[in-house]
């Protein structure tokens, strides 16, 4: 592998056709799956000279990989070192197996995304994130920052005493969480009169939600983090699949692509590629990885690009915030809206202390939204101006349910769940 990151466009072009070639001869060889979709679609992979002709060979989808997970693995049993699977907050969970190659490019991968931040082998990282079930995140992280030579503390999820007392004993400069997670340790710190902005920790990478509005700016969740506490925040975009994360460098203007790892592209909906700037689904297709390579896979998340290059020097393509799956589109009493909408609004409600948005089908098959929301019994009277504000931005007023913030966190982790969900979807 090469950074090839800050290399001139068409360097980079040469580098990703010759491993795109590569890939479909493999795929051909080793893949059930891709052979039988390359006989049933009648695709000559010779016929594939460059990224430029991808487009000619149908997409994967979610439904393929579930329905025929074994038969993407392109390598015996023996040679898988790590099994990791997905969420699953989109059906069934899917298994990506990874073979040692793919550890470490996973560990690369990560390697370029602190680079991103200003990483380097003087930071020490406090993952307060799952480095266990089955979970992609925790080990990428980990692995990337022993590639870089920095320290690490492997705090995990949750217990807001332990991560403080942490901060206090090991002075970490460096955290890796989820945004919420951040909130609710600022109100206990609140809480106890601890002085965040007297610690040791000067930057947030923040993983598995939006803290940028489409325009790149602080949304309401990025906004109230950095309101109480003075630090850097980044950006990150990744899934199991992808095996692949977009990390923002410190403009903040879009997750960078890291070129030599994964082609991706933005589809309209009838999978044609869409130019920069337009917003559809995202698909991508992975380079160098060896277990369960994926060709043109539909990630089902909605976003856009921009090919500009960066003042940081890299030349690399950059994503938008995720706008919405699009599994999850909700229309409600006429509006389209995502569920990230929702969540934007409520984040801005700086008294509500957590809440689920639960989604469902009534009796005459509409959506049906309900908010559960967790506040303090003395603020309870704002009931209006929740109302408002969900009118006012979203042009539809849900079911509101006030109940205990224990039961909010009982619901986020419900069935087994290995981190926080804010979106119960039933349909």
């Amino acid at each position: 592998m090469q950074d090839i990151e800050k290399k001139a466009s068409g360097d980079i072009k040469e580098y990703q056709n010759k491993e795109l070639i590569k890939l479909l001869l493999y795929l051909e060889e080793n893949s059930i799956f891709y052979r039988d979709h390359f006989v049933k679609n009648r695709i000559n992979i010779h016929e594939i000279k460059s990224i430029h002709d991808i487009a000619k060979i149908p997409v994967t989808t979610k439904d393929d990989l579930q329905a025929r997970n074994w038969d993407f693995l392109c390598v015996e049993k023996t040679k898988v070192v790590e099994y990791c699977c997905t969420s699953g907050t989109m059906g069934t969970p899917v298994t990506i197996a990874l073979t040692e190659k793919d550890m470490e490019r996973l560990a690369y991968n990560e390697y370029l995304s602190f680079l991103c931040t200003g990483g380097s082998d003087s930071d020490i990282y406090h993952l307060m994130l799952s480095l266990d079930r089955q979970f992609m995140a925790g080990i990428a992280y980990y692995a990337g920052a022993r590639k870089l030579g920095a320290g690490i503390i492997r705090g995990g999820p949750g217990n807001f005493p332990m991560q403080l007392d942490t901060i206090e004993r090991l002075s970490p400069n460096v955290l890796i969480s989820v945004p919420s997670f951040i909130i609710q340790l600022i109100n206990y710190a609140n809480e106890k009169n601890v002085d965040l902005n007297a610690t040791s920790v000067k930057k947030i990478i923040c993983i598995g939600e939006n803290i940028r509005n489409e325009d790149f700016s602080l949304n309401a969740l990025g906004d109230r983090i950095v309101k109480n506490w003075k630090v850097e925040l980044f950006s990150t975009y990744a899934s199991t699949e992808q095996q692949t994360a977009f990390t923002e460098c410190s403009n903040g203007n879009g997750g960078h692509h890291h070129e030599e790892l994964m082609l991706f592209e933005i589809l309209d909906e009838n999978n044609n590629p869409l130019p920069s700037g337009e917003y559809g689904e995202l698909a991508i297709t992975t380079l160098g990885v060896q277990g369960m390579p994926l060709l043109r896979y539909k990630t089902g998340d909605i976003c856009a690009y921009y090919d500009q290059p960066c003042s940081c020097g890299r030349t690399s393509s950059r994503i938008s915030p995720v706008k919405g799956r699009k599994q999850q589109l909700i229309k409600y009493n006429g509006t389209t809206l995502y569920p990230q909408s929702v969540f934007n609004v409520l984040n801005q409600i700086e008294y509500i202390q957590d809440y689920v948005v639960s989604i469902y089908k009534n009796d005459i098959g509409t959506d049906e939204m309900v908010i559960n929301i967790a506040m303090p019994d003395s603020v309870k009277m704002h009931d209006n101006k929740i109302k408002q504000v969900l009118q006012s931005r979203l042009r539809v007023t849900p079911k509101i349910k006030y109940i205990a913030l224990a039961e909010i966190i009982s619901m986020q982790m419900s069935d087994g769940k290995r981190k926080a969900s804010k979106l119960i979807d039933s349909r």
